[in-house]
């Protein structure tokens, strides 16, 4: 093995600080320009506190199976711990600026989050499939109503996964998480369709938050044959009946 061969395997470049490169992004609340580096997912406004985000595609991080020896687990779990955090406020961002003035799309979005939050507590699955599907579940429902008059369920799955999926990637995230997120959005209406934790979690959250419209007479029986998860039932249970 020849000695630059060996430098590149004990020393990955993009870790030395003399090769990060800083941006001025623009903050799109007040307009005052933050100095962003390549290494961070965004930063906070000094001027008006706004959240900026610096939009990416993956890093060797996100994709790289050495990402963790290679950084250190102090580092790495940091970065995924703050990449967690400006995802989720970035894509309910997105989901703002998606639906404008449509509030009631955007409540209950984040009502299912919150309880997709509260089941990924208890159940496990992949909080980086389960929030963002859960944010962006209902995102066709825009382009349905536009294109055929109707916010049918099968339309919703029909429209939703392109949106979600552009969206998804000026956040950055891998391919093979976008491509699971897009096909539960894609199936949101279609229980048994697919065959996994992280996606009976959405279709779980997004009926604990439809049960508020459903007569209080029937919520007993759908509570008993709806949900595939124990803590969803348990939760349907104590907040409505």
């Amino acid at each position: 093995m020849t000695p630059i061969r060996k430098r590149m395997i004990n020393k990955c470049p993009g870790r030395d600080p003399k090769n990060l490169e800083a941006k001025n992004i623009k903050c799109c609340s007040c307009g005052y320009e933050i100095e962003i580096f390549s290494d961070e997912m965004g930063a906070h406004c000094p001027k008006c506190k706004s959240t900026v985000y610096l939009d990416r595609m993956p890093s060797c991080i996100d994709w790289c199976n050495s990402a963790k020896d290679c950084l250190g687990e102090e580092y790495y779990n940091k970065y995924t711990e703050n990449k967690a955090i400006f995802l989720k406020d970035k894509l309910i961002q997105e989901l703002n600026d998606y639906f404008g003035d449509d509030i009631k799309r955007i409540v209950h979005a984040k009502k299912v989050m919150e309880f997709a939050e509260e089941i990924l507590r208890k159940e496990g699955g992949n909080w980086h499939i389960v929030i963002p599907a859960a944010i962006l579940h209902d995102v066709g429902i825009k382009l349905a109503e536009q294109k055929y008059g109707s916010n049918a369920g099968h339309l919703q799955e029909k429209e939703g996964p392109a949106i979600a999926r552009n969206i998804l990637l000026r956040a950055g995230l891998k391919k093979e998480e976008i491509e699971e997120i897009c096909q539960i959005i894609g199936s949101h209406h279609s229980p048994g369709k697919i065959n996994s934790l992280n996606f009976d979690i959405i279709l779980d959250a997004d009926w604990l938050v439809n049960l508020d419209e459903i007569k209080e007479k029937k919520r007993d029986e759908i509570i008993n044959r709806v949900f595939a998860t124990k803590t969803a039932k348990e939760i349907a249970k104590k907040v409505y009946l």
